[in-house]
């Protein structure tokens, strides 16, 4: 069976502490509780990862598998990381990518994503409803797949 992997980048170990302002007060741990919750509902199988080192994002990235899915929150190496892209691009895995802040209405470097063109989409903005809208549409793209 494939697995839908949640990836998070830099900093998001600290959600409910940091700016809540922009990134709500639910912490990473109660955002993984709703997903898991969603996958279990869906009887699909899902993972959680977070780091602040940006190689080890990509090994992860590159150990997928095309019958994989991908949700990914990188955080502040969305605007950055041409190498997170391109270990995206090379695993052909289809990737969508979070944010819990609108990334389009905050400081002008936060509104360009280097990841979004590799990704099958993006959700941004809805604060942690941001993940579970993620995870019921990659729920819904892999019964599509396994329909084909």
């Amino acid at each position: 069976m494939a697995r839908i992997w949640v990836f998070n980048g830099p900093n998001l170990n600290l959600l409910g502490l940091r700016e809540p302002e922009h990134y709500g007060s639910h912490t990473l741990a109660e955002i993984n509780q709703e997903i898991l919750r969603i996958a279990n509902e869906a009887d699909v199988k899902t993972e959680f990862r977070q780091t602040n080192h940006e190689g080890v994002l990509i090994d992860w990235i590159q150990a997928l598998t095309p019958a994989d899915f991908l949700i990914l929150n990188p955080g502040a190496w969305t605007h950055t990381s041409y190498a997170i892209r391109d270990a995206i691009s090379a695993v052909k895995v289809p990737a969508l990518e979070v944010h819990l802040s609108n990334i389009h209405a905050r400081e002008a470097f936060r509104t360009n994503s280097v990841i979004a063109p590799v990704c099958i989409g993006q959700i941004s903005g809805l604060g942690a409803e941001s993940y579970e809208l993620a995870m019921r549409y990659a729920v819904a793209y892999q019964g599509k797949r396994g329909r084909q």
